[in-house]
């Protein structure tokens, strides 16, 4: 279904290959304003959809797939050119494997897959925007600077951790899968 939020979100999705070509070529500053329009763009096409009663499933499918595109892109490509450490990169990006993994596995064999994220998985994910625009800010402005940047890294592998352990244990007893 056509619907403004269904079309917002597939232009933030249209925006990962932006984002990835401005970072690779080192154009951090406007890699920095198109990771915040896309945050932006997410805030407004979920109140369009709530406010104006234009919920839909391809929505409900597109928006999440829409927002870990762009962020494990752009990790990916940080640590691609050495802004974020490769070990938190394969980190993060190994939660979300698993956690694809988990809901496909649970599909495939006729289990119920409930879409729920955990406290802890809202967490991390919100951990995990702000260090990529504290990277892209920091790369193009000098701020927050290499401290702040460094503790953001240190909270985002703690949360990762803290939600793949989580997910892990629901799913060890048999709980379902609850999507990030």
């Amino acid at each position: 279904m056509i619907t403004a939020p269904n079309v917002i979100t597939l232009l933030r999705l249209c925006a990962v290959p932006a984002a990835v070509w401005l970072i690779l070529q080192r154009e951090m500053a406007l890699a920095f304003w198109l990771f915040v329009a896309a945050g932006v763009s997410d805030a407004i096409d979920g109140f369009i959809a709530k406010r104006f009663g234009l919920r839909s499933r391809v929505g409900a499918v597109l928006d999440p797939v829409a927002d870990k595109a762009l962020l494990v892109s752009v990790y990916v490509t940080l640590g691609a050119i050495g802004a974020l450490p490769s070990w938190l990169v394969i980190l993060v990006v190994f939660r979300d494997a698993i956690i694809v993994g988990g809901v496909l596995t649970l599909y495939v064999l006729g289990q119920e897959v409930v879409i729920r994220p955990l406290f802890v998985s809202k967490a991390n994910t919100a951990a995990q925007i702000v260090l990529a625009a504290a990277v892209l800010l920091d790369a193009a402005y000098g701020v927050p600077g290499a401290t702040g940047v460094e503790l953001l890294v240190w909270l985002v592998a703690a949360t990762t951790l803290a939600s793949g352990g989580a997910y892990l244990a629901r799913w060890v007893r048999g709980g379902g899968a609850a999507a990030a």
